[in-house]
């Protein structure tokens, strides 16, 4: 699974995601891409999950981009706990997602193979999702 090395900070507020996608919203690796529409914290899990099912549908062949990376910590207190006492320790990471964030790339394989891939990653992840194909193919 995806996890920082190393970061600045343990434990990170939640935040609030707001507005669309700025940087990262165009396809630039790969001839397809699969985009977010909506806001969303998609954790490591979820981004592995995704990347296997597409994986596994083209069999090997062309090559994926993973465009996004969990960075930030989401902390949980454990079980039975009263209220107070602090924050909890770190238990996993998630990526802020706006909308028009594009979440992985394709190359190398049929619009119609691209397509079914990328909707099998889309279920695996908690936003709708859209398929885009570059304008200059």
């Amino acid at each position: 699974m995806l996890a920082p090395k190393k970061t600045k900070f343990r434990k990170i507020r939640k935040g609030v995601i707001r507005g669309v996608a700025t940087t990262g919203n165009n396809i630039a690796h790969g001839d397809y891409g699969l985009v977010s529409m909506e806001h969303e914290r998609i954790t490591a899990r979820q981004i592995e999950a995704s990347r296997q099912a597409m994986t596994r549908h083209i069999k090997r062949g062309g090559k994926i981009w993973i465009r996004i990376f969990p960075h930030i910590a989401v902390t949980r207190k454990p079980q039975d706990v009263k209220m107070g006492s602090g924050k909890g320790n770190p238990e996993f990471f998630v990526a802020k997602v706006k909308p028009g964030t594009v979440l992985f790339e394709m190359q190398g394989v049929t619009v119609e193979v691209a397509r079914e891939a990328m909707r099998l990653a889309g279920n695996k992840l908690p936003v709708k999702t859209k398929f885009l194909v570059r304008e200059d193919i």
